[in-house]
């Protein structure tokens, strides 16, 4: 991709690219059955798109996650946040 769209997604977003291709691996290798892991994930978004969730939202969010067993994207965790 070019440099000028990474740097305009990262002006929109405030996020790195390098935070965002960290997070698609780690997404894209995770195993949805691991408690850790999924809530480490949780967490990473979180922290990425600036929200605070509580522990109790963290919670559903990981449990809902872990069920579904299904791999999961970024905007998938983020509506979840909404």
């Amino acid at each position: 991709m070019h440099r000028s769209l990474f740097n305009s997604i990262e002006q929109k977003t405030g996020v790195s690219m390098d935070e965002i291709f960290a997070l698609a691996n780690a997404i894209q290798h995770a195993d949805f059955t691991s408690e850790k892991q999924v809530r480490k994930i949780v967490r990473r978004v979180a922290k990425i798109s600036n929200r605070s969730i509580t522990q109790e939202l963290e919670d559903k969010l990981v449990q809902s996650i872990i069920q579904d067993g299904a791999s999961l994207d970024f905007d998938k965790i983020t509506r979840m946040m909404k």
